[in-house]
């Protein structure tokens, strides 16, 4: 059993523009040289710099709750390996934008070398920035879709504010990840899903 089919029949990947993404994007291409053979674990797995790629059934859950669909514009923060990002750029589709946000110079390097296999940076879905992800990114405002992929300190401002009416953002807070729905300014509907792990979001 490959992973993606053990995702499915575990129940974490269940729409088909999902499973398609899982299927097409491979874990592989976004790991260091040297742990490459553990592309097929589910589990999480250093990238350096103290941060992870994170675990497979856990990308599986985030993006299933994003619910993404194609012609979106994408806010991915905290993209390290490029992993979610890639995803993400398949999901939307070639009418949709990623802009993915790093503050580690090195790992906005390494994601964006290992995106670049897809040829999503050369068709212009994503757009790869080194900066402090708590800020967003106001002069791409606002997004359909917000991803956070390490444990942020708060819902900040920033985010709130960057999402249009109707949109959704998926992130880690302690040990949950929250699910919040815009439903007027500065009024979310909110869902926690408590249980899970994450390394801290870099702020600058």
């Amino acid at each position: 059993m490959t992973l993606v089919n053990d995702l499915v029949k575990e129940g974490w990947l269940k729409t088909p523009r999902t499973i398609e993404a899982f299927s097409k994007i491979k874990r592989v291409d976004f790991l260091p040289e040297d742990i490459k053979d553990l592309a097929e674990e589910d589990t999480a797995l250093s990238i350096g710099f103290g941060q992870t790629i994170s675990q497979p059934q856990v990308v599986a859950f985030m993006l299933e709750l994003l619910e993404s669909k194609p012609g979106e514009k994408i806010l991915d923060i905290g993209s390290g390996s490029g992993w979610t990002t890639a995803l993400l750029a398949e999901i939307v589709g070639k009418k949709g934008k990623v802009f993915a946000l790093e503050t580690i110079p090195e790992l906005k390097e390494f994601g964006e070398r290992n995106v670049s296999k897809y040829g999503f940076i050369d068709r212009g879905t994503v757009e790869f920035l080194c900066t402090d992800g708590s800020r967003g990114l106001e002069n791409k405002a606002p997004f359909d879709r917000i991803l956070v992929s390490a444990t942020a300190v708060k819902f900040y401002q920033a985010w709130r504010d960057q999402l249009k009416l109707g949109g959704k953002i998926v992130l880690p807070l302690g040990s949950s990840i929250w699910e919040f729905t815009k439903i007027g300014d500065d009024n979310f509907e909110e869902k926690e899903y408590p249980g899970f792990v994450f390394v801290p979001l870099v702020e600058k």
